[in-house]
């Protein structure tokens, strides 16, 4: 008999964590290792546990889960990285697997859907929820994302500010909030940054900040605030 594939849980609410821990305890096959809270949490237990499968939810406080799937990935590289969400946005399905995610699937499934499938996964094979299309030109668009090297690019301060809350994957509007502007001043950011790094798309960018490292290293930034 195979010994029982290891889990860790990652999601930021206490009621999610602790059922999917009972639900995945129960079955044959399965053995949930630890529960983190936060991502940064999780980094930590991941390194000490070193699970076969991680399931990780794509928007919490603290660091992001986007840019959690390439620690995860590099800290983990024979783990399966499998982001469990409630957005089913084509576009953080394409920013996730961009990041390396082995899979990707919603928390409204139905328990006894959501153990299939975790059952099914495997580095073979991409692990997609079936309500959860995948556009092939979306993803090669995503995977081709060039840009300028970060050393090659000057930013304003409120430029890189703005690029790290799109990497997030907050809206406009979330932006204008979270920095005090309004939806107008964050449209031009947004136009700027797309110049300024030779992109498309506010997916592009954010592509962009995570695979140049601008989220790791950041970049040199002019001392203009608007």
């Amino acid at each position: 008999m195979s010994r029982p594939l290891s889990l860790l849980l990652i999601d930021d609410h206490a009621l999610m964590r602790q059922g999917l821990a009972e639900l995945l305890n129960a079955v044959e096959g399965f053995v949930v290792l630890g529960t983190a809270a936060s991502a940064e949490e999780g980094l930590t237990l991941a390194e000490a546990l070193i699970p076969d499968i991680v399931l990780l939810d794509l928007h919490m406080p603290g660091m992001g889960g986007m840019q959690a799937l390439k620690r995860f990935k590099a800290c983990l590289p024979d783990a399966l990285i499998i982001v469990l969400t409630a957005s089913d946005a084509q576009a953080d399905l394409l920013m996730a697997l961009s990041m390396g995610a082995d899979g990707y699937l919603l928390k409204h499934t139905e328990p006894e859907a959501l153990v299939q499938q975790l059952m099914s996964c495997s580095k073979q094979c991409l692990l997609l929820d079936p309500k959860m299309q995948l556009h092939d030109s979306g993803r090669a668009s995503l995977s081709q994302v060039a840009g300028k090297c970060v050393d090659q690019v000057e930013l304003t301060e409120r430029e890189c500010q703005t690029l790290r809350l799109i990497a997030e994957g907050m809206s406009n509007k979330l932006i204008a909030r979270a920095l005090g502007i309004s939806d107008g001043t964050v449209k031009i950011h947004v136009k700027h940054l797309l110049s300024k790094l030779n992109l498309h798309s506010r997916l592009e960018l954010a592509a962009w900040a995570h695979r140049c490292g601008f989220l790791e290293r950041g970049i040199s930034s002019e001392r203009q605030v608007g």
